[in-house]
């Protein structure tokens, strides 16, 4: 059905019909991303809530179906023999990285769009359940229809049970097969696919215009002339690099890629960002700053939470996960240590840049080591050292400031704090009121909103 060939050393010819796909979805995703987050967020009004409406019809379904109720037991009841799995453990801990996309940087982007009073721990709070509780439904729907299955093929539910594409693409389409009115629940099927695939690119593919705009906007307006032909360079950048992906070796290329980037790679920059907020910029400056916002400091279970819990749990899932690590198989069949090898250099595509801006921050820091090494951990400690990364603003006593630019053509831009930059001064735009650097720079609800 995949037309895939016998492993990653033959790479096929292009699959014409995957490839025409392939230009649709990115078309798809301009149309809805160029003109920026508020169309964005009209579009995912829809593709957000449509996948609930099919999952619940679908779970309606399934149920009524024969040996559903196995499957479902098979879902809920525990296997405490693989609890004990510290396996188990990551997995899970990496599934919930990837739905919700800590580590990411798409929460950070589409929430650098609050206002600056917005209250993020509701916001957090509500996404975090939202997320489990989605998850748990997509599980009844999922499992219902394996014990529909296993009622059809006469074997236990375990057999059936499979992770990674084969899950979506080859057992579940099998179900339906034999459902009454297959091929309308299979059009509805792969259609809340297509609106989950469309919101998790618009999330990405802002981190990236986000980032860069903050960054290097009047370089970008220099060259592009408008924020749209940026938005369609990146896409087509994109659309050129997925390519592999619909060849014929498309599957192995897909399950490398996902293989190291989906547990290593999220669990090493998710902990340095803990340990870089809760310990280098600290608890106390965070929750100074939630009250500031939200009026009042943060309880006491959260502020555990953020000095003790998240980076112990990180640092223990980190560590599990590198000894747990194992080489990357499609089925039976395992990749060859070359291709391990450019596993590990996409990995290191998103790695690297932490030990390189450490080597970089040490580099450009006055005075000795220790000194330097201090320095390193101390917020806007990179602010004191002149001209290094923004112009300053500001005499002796007064707070440092970061100028990106005082002239933009979009009058309606507000003030907004530049959600990437972990140690630099906040960014601000246009001639925007100028808040103190006493807020934090990475915090998404310190930016106002950009009014685009």
């Amino acid at each position: 059905m995949l037309g895939q060939t016998s492993g990653v050393e033959e790479t096929g010819t292009l699959r014409w019909e995957l490839f025409l796909i392939l230009i649709l979805a990115w078309i798809l995703i301009y149309l809805c991303i160029f003109k920026g987050v508020k169309s964005t967020g009209k579009v995912v009004y829809f593709t957000a809530l449509f996948p609930y409406v099919i999952l619940v019809a679908l779970l309606i379904n399934n149920v009524q179906l024969p040996g559903a109720s196995d499957g479902i037991a098979f879902f809920i009841v525990p296997d405490w023999d693989k609890l004990r799995s510290v396996e188990v453990w990551v997995n899970a801990a990496a599934q919930i990285f990837n739905s919700i996309g800590i580590g990411f940087g798409s929460l950070l982007a589409m929430s650098s769009y609050n206002s600056f009073n917005n209250n993020v721990l509701k916001d957090t709070l509500f996404i975090s359940i939202t997320n489990s509780l989605t998850s748990i439904l997509a599980g009844f729907v999922i499992f219902s229809a394996f014990g529909y299955m296993s009622y059809l093929q006469g074997i236990p539910v375990s057999q059936l049970a499979v992770d990674g594409p084969g899950l979506v693409y080859v057992v579940y389409p099998q179900a339906f097969a034999n459902m009454p009115v297959s091929q309308l629940w299979a059009v509805l099927f792969f259609f809340m696919l297509l609106c989950l695939g469309l919101d998790s690119e618009f999330a990405m593919v802002e981190v990236m215009v986000t980032s860069f705009i903050d960054e290097f906007y009047q370089q970008l307006i220099r060259i592009f002339k408008r924020k749209e032909l940026f938005v369609l360079a990146v896409c087509g950048v994109a659309f050129l690099l997925g390519i592999p992906c619909v060849m014929q070796v498309g599957i192995y290329v897909f399950q490398l890629m996902d293989h190291y980037t989906a547990i290593v790679s999220i669990m090493f920059l998710a902990f340095f960002e803990i340990i870089a907020i809760c310990w280098s910029y600290g608890v106390k400056r965070l929750s100074s700053n939630m009250e500031e916002m939200t009026g009042r400091k943060p309880n006491i279970f959260f502020r555990f939470c953020w000095l003790v819990v998240d980076p112990v749990l990180i640092t223990v899932i980190l560590i599990f996960s590198i000894l747990q690590f194992k080489p990357a198989r499609y089925g039976d069949y395992v990749f060859p240590p070359w291709a391990q090898g450019v596993g590990w250099v996409i990995a290191l595509g998103s790695i690297i840049w932490i030990p390189l801006g450490a080597v970089h921050t040490l580099w450009v820091l006055p005075g000795s080591l220790m000194k330097k090494l201090k320095l390193s951990i101390t917020p806007y400690a990179l602010n004191a050292t002149k001209g290094l990364y923004n112009e300053r603003g500001g005499g002796a006593g007064e707070p440092d400031i970061s100028v990106i630019s005082t002239s933009l053509p979009d009058k309606k831009v507000h003030a907004r704090y530049s959600w990437h930059s972990l140690f630099k001064a906040p960014a601000l735009l246009g001639s925007a009121p100028i808040y103190p650097t006493h807020l934090p720079p990475f915090f998404p609800s310190h930016m106002a909103s950009r009014g685009r």
